[in-house]
């Protein structure tokens, strides 16, 4: 199926168009070294072939202490603010931001826990079916870095494993000088290798790599998004032996189609029969015995 998709809403910000791949905080903890798309993802995009990803929502958890700066931190991204007048969240909140990756509509739901233990048991509920988990600590406070052990067990124990992306991101870099940061990112660093999470350090005050980080995380969630996509469609119309699709015209005229580059039907479109031994190919051009003919509207 073709994706004609467009945006729902009006056009999205310049600053929330991704047309190459965003890169990596520091290789030393990284998610995934390479500087482009996947190969596959790239010519899906390209062919607007993405089926229905550019109308789907991945779920962003960010977890973490209490000031620590997780609300700053989205609002900087989502609001371009940063409030000096700390509220604690109650319970969660959610921002959705939109983007357009590789030409393709896409968006984050952003959600923001509370970091208060009275609230805890409310916030965890929200935790399931995150594609992303970010567990965040305050550069400044190494016991926050600590804890992000425990945040970060209690939102997988929601999840199926393997099944989110992990980032560690450090907060209020704008407070330490160069040296004193790098001495903490170095143990962080140590910790995200341990969590097998990508490391940032961020500034929701300044709004240092706020939007870098954010645009690396979308990136990565629509990729996962359009190959799983991808695996779906592939699985879901298993090819009997190597033969040519048939594409049956309403005419009564048939035209062959190449199966790697068959498009996904829509359900209840595809009908398989065995071949009429009429239709069934010359034995001799080494053709698998069994053939299928696979009506194809035109």
């Amino acid at each position: 199926m073709r994706s004609s998709l467009v945006p729902l809403g009006p056009p999205v910000s310049q600053d929330r168009v991704i047309t190459s791949f965003p890169k990596c905080y520091t290789p030393a903890a990284c998610l995934q070294l390479r500087e482009h798309f996947h190969g596959q993802v790239s010519i899906a995009c390209q062919r607007r072939s993405t089926g229905t990803v550019g109308l789907r929502l991945s779920k962003v958890v960010v977890v973490g202490d209490l000031y620590v700066g997780k609300t700053s931190l989205i609002r900087r991204f989502c609001r371009n603010v940063f409030d000096r007048n700390y509220k604690a969240t109650i319970g969660v909140d959610f921002e959705i931001e939109r983007f357009e990756v590789a030409g393709i509509p896409y968006s984050l739901q952003i959600w923001d826990t509370a970091g208060q233990e009275k609230f805890k048991c409310i916030a965890s509920a929200y935790y399931r079916g995150a594609q992303v988990i970010i567990t965040t600590f305050d550069l400044t406070d190494l016991q926050t870095l600590d804890h992000t052990r425990q945040w970060l067990e209690d939102a997988l124990q929601e999840n199926e494993p393997g099944t989110c992306f992990l980032f560690l991101v450090g907060t209020k870099k704008d407070l330490l000088s160069g040296a004193a940061c790098e001495q903490v990112e170095v143990e962080a660093v140590r910790l995200a290798n341990e969590m097998e999470a990508e490391y940032w350090s961020v500034s929701a005050k300044t709004g240092e790599n706020v939007k870098a980080f954010f645009s690396r995380v979308a990136a990565l969630a629509f990729e996962r998004s359009v190959l799983q996509d991808l695996e779906r469609r592939s699985s879901a119309w298993p090819q009997v032996g190597n033969g040519d699709l048939i594409r049956t015209c309403r005419n009564g005229g048939t035209s062959a189609r190449d199966p790697g580059q068959r498009e996904a039907l829509q359900p209840g479109l595809l009908l398989a029969e065995p071949a009429s031994e009429a239709s069934v190919p010359d034995p001799a051009r080494a053709v698998p015995p069994v053939a299928w003919r696979v009506a194809w509207p035109c």
